[in-house]
């Protein structure tokens, strides 16, 4: 395994859910950290703003947009490796505008993977989405499974993808891609299925609003999917460059099951009624997900803390206490649904 002490990380997505946790365990492990978080005219970093000043001592904040080729190249100079998380994720707002993520997932990736050849980085490492895969064909499912763009969405996370692992093969660039399966845990956004239940319960709701409860899913705690993406970072060369790697628990639950869960960690009774508005079109529903996780297992090294139905529910314990906070929960909209 690499040593991080030496590095100088670029992390696209840093103020995101995913990202912001991405550039705190950095810092633990001895990295300094280049955050790219998303201009806005309000200054806000994001998730970034809640991270320890003792994290963010480590951090430099560049704010900009990797649609900007221009931008990406001065923030990748200078930097020894590339972390890239930043994307458009909502599958729903993908049927209202997938214009916007060609632009920001494909042109967006392209940008990053040029500004961070340029800067010769020695790891760059590309975050996918389960989504890629569509439904399950077979399972668990194997990186060699087919890829099925079911929405704009997955659709432009093939092209992401595929773009970066072309760069290894053309350019020679050390790339990994990490494909985290449905990632859970504290600040992530309340369009997702665990934070709009525990939300809602938490504003004191116990009659949920949700879409298809029968889909399944593999769902990994946060803090697995972080360390993930940074052994994609510290692993040897020769096992991971021009690699496709799964990570998840190894298992699947319901969305159905999951509500169940969630009550009776927050030990209330609820019933679940269907909102119309939530339910993907037939054809672009995702039935099934469930990881093979042995590749991440044998060549990053890597295993969650949190797998199986024990370790999601201890998650979901972290997760639901986390939003019961009033300072963390008044940050959500918990009556309007977020496309």
């Amino acid at each position: 395994m690499a040593d991080l002490r030496d590095a100088r990380v670029l992390v696209t997505g840093s103020d995101g859910f995913i990202g912001s946790h991405v550039v705190e365990e950095l810092v633990k492990a001895g990295a300094r950290v280049k955050a790219v978080v998303y201009y806005n005219s309000f200054n806000s970093w994001g998730w970034l703003d809640t991270v320890p000043a003792d994290i963010m001592k480590s951090v430099e904040v560049v704010a900009g947009d990797i649609r900007d080729p221009h931008f990406m190249i001065a923030a990748a100079s200078g930097c020894t490796d590339v972390l890239h998380l930043a994307a458009l994720i909502a599958i729903p707002f993908s049927y209202v505008a997938p214009d916007s993520y060609v632009e920001t997932n494909v042109r967006g990736t392209v940008n990053v993977l040029q500004a961070a050849r340029m800067a010769g980085v020695r790891r760059f490492v590309q975050t996918s989405t389960s989504e890629v895969y569509g439904t399950a064909q077979t399972v668990p499912i194997k990186e060699s499974h087919p890829l099925v763009g079911q929405s704009p969405y997955s659709a432009s996370k093939i092209a992401s993808d595929q773009m970066a692992l072309s760069f290894q093969a053309s350019f020679d660039m050390p790339v990994v891609v990490i494909r985290p399966f449905n990632t859970f845990g504290p600040r992530q956004s309340a369009r997702a299925v665990i934070p709009t239940i525990i939300s809602q319960i938490a504003t004191g709701k116990r009659k949920i609003r949700l879409g298809a409860v029968s889909p399944t899913r593999d769902f990994s705690f946060v803090t697995d999917t972080a360390r993930g993406l940074i052994a994609g970072l510290t692993a040897p060369a020769e096992q991971v460059v021009g690699q496709t790697i799964n990570l998840g628990s190894g298992f699947e639950i319901s969305v159905g099951a999951t509500v169940e869960m969630i009550a009776d960690v927050m030990g209330v009774t609820i019933e679940i009624e269907t909102d119309e508005a939530r339910l993907r079109p037939a054809n672009s529903e995702v039935e099934r997900l469930w990881a093979d996780n042995s590749k991440a297992r044998q060549q990053l090294g890597w295993a969650p803390e949190f797998g199986g139905l024990d370790g999601m529910r201890r998650g979901i314990e972290r997760t639901a206490s986390w939003f019961t906070n009033p300072a963390n929960l008044s940050r959500y909209k918990a009556d309007v649904y977020n496309v």
